[in-house]
């Protein structure tokens, strides 16, 4: 027979918990291991880093493991604890839909209300910015709710962006408002096709100044309207501005029956007694001789679902074209040949007080047949927008006698600057 002690060193140790305390039973006989067990800290079962993750797919299904987490939502109780609750079928729906929304074949019928809600689900996971998906994706939206994913859209001075996302610009029916001004079309544009299609027969504001058009643009541009009477039916205000156009243009313009005004300025027309008797005669146009609201372009914003679509576009292409040489070796010469502060101060000076307006203003508009008023515009807010103050330069001799009461020696100091000044700060 063995004997109690004997047992006890022979066997190993057993613990037992009781009320929450870990206690052994055969206690050491040594008082250094009674102490040592009594200063010991209880032993975890678990590591405090550990984690339990919820697996609801086998080893077949690991691919759908990130869209199977979205169907639970993960809370904490007041206690600590983990907690989380099955989405309801409709919220389950909704992002199965928004996942393969280029493949639905149409949503023509679909509630407005829902349709939003699906149209923001499918931009949280990023489909209209797929190159492969992304168009089909908007085309889905836009061929059943029209003007509510864009209304309007502005891409003034963004060529860019029109030569890298034309297939998703021209997605986008039912545009009311487009702005291209400075663009940089030209007379081949892809672009200029697309305005008199059938999707943009609802366009009533379209602004094409500074897209070096000539008379041969134009004519191929007013060609589906005056031939096969399609295209632009509804437009209202044209802008023509700062384009190499003519007076033999001004005819191709009568193919648009709801014209109501007109902006030619600084082309190669000039507001002589012809022109104004060719428009008066084609279009019943009658010269404005204060500038139209209309074409300030301060109300063509980007409107719609889409609108952050749109930045997204113009956000991912500068990022991608943003230069990424070393400025540093090009810092520290110009340190070294002390023009570096030089330079930064000319160019954080404020804007001097240049009249950017236009040197020949032509507008014109037709006027009712109730009232002969004309039109009544802000010269300020025509002649001081930030995209006209990119354009030409006004002579030093001009600007000197507009009446500016400031000295010419209070001017900021980039006026100072001659040609080859310039040129030496380019050189850099």
């Amino acid at each position: 027979m063995f004997s109690s002690e004997q047992t006890q060193d022979d066997c190993e140790s057993v613990y037992i918990r009781e009320n929450g305390v870990l206690r052994r039973v055969n206690e050491p006989k040594r008082a250094e291991e009674v102490s040592q067990y009594r200063n010991a800290k209880p032993c975890r079962l678990f590591g405090r880093g550990f984690s339990v993750e919820l697996c609801i797919e086998n080893q077949a299904q690991a691919s759908t493991h990130t869209k199977r987490k979205e169907h639970f939502v993960f809370t904490y109780n007041e206690g600590g604890s983990l907690r989380y609750s099955v989405k309801s079928l409709f919220d389950i729906s909704l992002l199965f839909i928004a996942e393969n929304v280029h493949y639905v074949d149409s949503l023509i019928g679909f509630p407005e209300q829902m349709a939003e809600r699906l149209f923001r689900a499918a931009e949280a996971k990023q489909k209209f910015s797929d190159p492969v998906y992304g168009p089909r994706a908007l085309q889905v939206f836009s061929e059943a709710y029209g003007d509510l994913v864009l209304k309007s859209l502005c891409l003034r001075n963004r060529h860019i962006l029109v030569s890298e996302k034309l297939e998703g610009i021209k997605v986008f029916h039912s545009l009311q408002c487009l702005d291209l001004f400075g663009c940089k079309l030209g007379d081949n544009h892809e672009i200029l096709q697309h305005l008199t299609s059938d999707a943009l027969s609802s366009l009533i504001h379209l602004s094409l100044g500074d897209n070096h058009l000539s008379n041969r643009g134009l004519q191929k541009l007013t060609a589906p309207a005056r031939v096969m009477k399609r295209g632009l039916g509804k437009l209202q205000l044209l802008d023509l501005s700062w384009n190499a156009i003519s007076e033999q243009t001004v005819g191709y313009l009568s193919c648009f029956p709801n014209l109501q005004e007109l902006d030619i300025s600084e082309t190669n027309m000039e507001l002589t007694a012809s022109l104004r008797q060719t428009l008066q005669n084609k279009l019943g146009f009658v010269y404005s001789e204060a500038p139209l609201q209309g074409f300030s372009h301060s109300h063509c914003k980007t409107q719609g679902w889409a609108e952050q679509i749109v930045n997204q576009w113009e956000i991912h292409i500068l990022e991608s074209s943003k230069p990424k040489r070393d400025a540093q070796p090009r810092t520290e010469a110009l340190r070294f040949y002390g023009r570096h502060r030089f330079i930064q101060e000319t160019l954080k000076a404020p804007p001097q007080a240049f009249d950017k307006g236009y040197t020949k203003r032509i507008q014109f508009y037709k006027p009712t047949p109730n009232s002969q008023m004309q039109p009544t515009g802000s010269t300020s807010e025509l002649t001081k927008t930030p995209s006209q103050s990119k354009r030409k330069r006004a002579p030093d001799s001009a600007v000197e006698g507009s009446g500016d009461s400031a000295p010419p020696e209070k001017r900021a100091s980039s006026s100072s600057l001659s040609v080859e000044d310039w040129a030496l700060l380019n050189s850099y």
